[in-house]
């Protein structure tokens, strides 16, 4: 189960995480489009450590400004509720990847990518 799992969003737009995994995202999250029609959610930690200094390069590199665009525009922060292990995905985000109800999430070494089922 650690590295796939499927939900159907109640009618918040919450996103249930498995128990198994909440421990990665302790520190928060974060969402961002992905490269296609898929969500990006990062463990803040991950995002903090990894992505952030990845978007830093050369300030004049069309790359880096690009990687900026993509994974910046929408960009969400949020909390795990700790209680049910529930993360709210915002609707602008769900309308670019084309998610309804379910979503699929799947790891994509240290962050996970969510696409509609």
């Amino acid at each position: 189960m650690g590295d796939y799992f499927e939900r159907k969003l109640d009618d918040k737009r919450r996103l249930t995480i498995p128990a198994e995994l909440r421990s990665e995202f302790a520190q928060g999250a974060v969402l961002t489009r992905g490269y296609k029609n898929y969500l990006h959610l990062y463990p803040r930690s991950v995002w903090d450590e990894l992505v952030e200094p990845a978007l830093q390069g050369n300030i004049l590199d069309e790359e880096t400004a690009d990687k900026n665009v993509q994974l910046r525009t929408g960009k969400v922060e949020c909390q795990i509720d700790a209680k049910q292990g529930r993360v709210q995905l915002p609707q602008h985000l769900l309308d670019y990847a084309q998610i309804g109800r379910d979503v699929v999430a799947v790891r994509a070494g240290k962050y996970w990518r969510l696409m509609a089922a």
